[in-house]
């Protein structure tokens, strides 16, 4: 999930796009000008500003441009106190957090039950973490083909090519979903992120759910289609797809948005949907929570799996990972001071930066959970 393009002003942290760089390397800045059409939340709450004055937070590379937005949000609401953020990637973020270095991880995948929660609750001096889903960011599947900038693929349509199973642009399947429209007949180049990256595991999490007839490879950080080349980050894939024709691929929108890139139409059963923030917040909205009580992690394969109108099923959420209670009083102060400016004040600043600013269902709940951290 980017955010920023080199050389613009300010990054920011939450949504986003589902990073998708989701958990690699790729320091994401916002694409400047890149409005996604989605309202920002209205609610508002008291900000008790005050306790430790250098937070310290580390993960997902994917929200490091929300979270520079949150800092410099964090900043101006409470004087004096600021936030560092290392986007080192989730797996990181997880360690350092429940290793008592980082005040607050971020991660694309909830903690996993057993050995990452029970040394979280070790962490929190017996409480359990909370995993809070701030960061929500569109997957946009960017194509080059020259001639065309409209296209529609279905989940389906979408799985085939990047098990290698469609392997050419005039395939009866992706003619079919372009209305009979044939494309031209050439091949297909598939293009994906090399190492691990949450937003790699995250678009093969979405074709298990939304297309599992087509797609049996599985999930994970490491893409496991079996076809196509590898190219370095998010920025590694944006940059390959852009310089040349007949390519296709996966990455957090405002990377699609920095290249300048056309952008696949997703057609789940009820008509093509165009990615944009107002989609993917339709998405979000409907998506549900499988955590209980304040532990909101959400069940993204029910989101996933969505057929309904006008709602772009690709997205990301970044969690933030804090101690329910275990805080010193002054770290706990301050965590719940610059997740309440994050979730509320700063939300306005995310849509231009390739974010989605968190439906005010999500805020709601969010600002719940922030007030309970003791």
């Amino acid at each position: 999930m980017k955010i920023k393009r080199h050389g613009a002003v300010i990054s920011l942290i939450a949504a986003g796009a589902l990073a998708l760089t989701a958990c690699g390397s790729d320091q994401n800045t916002p694409a400047a000008g890149g409005g996604s059409g989605a309202a920002a939340p209205t609610g508002s709450a008291q900000v008790d500003c005050g306790g430790k004055k250098n937070l310290v937070a580390e993960g997902s590379s994917a929200q490091k441009g929300a979270m520079d937005v949150f800092a410099q949000q964090y900043g101006q609401k409470c004087a004096g106190q600021q936030i560092a953020y290392t986007p080192s990637g989730s797996g990181n973020g997880i360690k350092q957090f429940n290793g008592g270095v980082a005040d607050i991880g971020g991660s694309d995948s909830p903690l996993k039950e057993g050995a990452e929660t029970d040394a979280a609750k070790t962490r929190c001096k017996g409480d359990p973490a909370w995993n809070l889903p701030l960061v929500f960011g569109p997957v946009a599947v960017p194509f080059k083909l020259e001639g065309t900038t409209d296209l529609t693929l279905t989940p389906d349509v979408i799985a085939k090519i990047f098990t290698g199973t469609v392997k050419t642009w005039d395939d009866a399947e992706i003619t079919k979903a372009n209305g009979g429209k044939a494309l031209p007949a050439k091949p297909i180049k598939v293009i994906f992120r090399d190492g691990d990256s949450g937003t790699t595991d995250n678009f093969q999490q979405y074709l298990a759910a939304a297309a599992p007839s087509s797609w049996t490879k599985g999930a994970g950080k490491k893409f496991v289609g079996g076809t196509g080349q590898s190219a370095q980050g998010s920025a590694g894939v944006a940059e390959t797809v852009a310089a040349a024709d007949g390519t296709i691929g996966f990455v957090e929108w405002s990377f699609a948005q920095d290249k300048k890139l056309s952008v696949a139409k997703i057609d789940s059963g009820a008509g093509a949907v165009t990615l944009s923030g107002e989609t993917a917040g339709n998405a979000i909205k409907a998506a549900k929570i499988k955590g209980t009580g304040n532990d909101l992690v959400l069940d993204l394969k029910a989101l996933y799996a969505s057929k309904a109108a006008n709602s772009y099923p690709l997205v990301l959420a970044t969690y933030e990972i804090v101690c329910s209670k275990g805080y010193d009083a002054d770290t706990a102060k301050a965590v719940k001071a610059f997740l309440t400016v994050a979730a509320t004040t700063a939300q306005s600043g995310l849509a231009d930066a390739g974010y989605v600013p968190l439906p005010q269902e999500f805020q709601d709940k969010l600002l719940t959970a922030v007030k309970a951290i003791a």
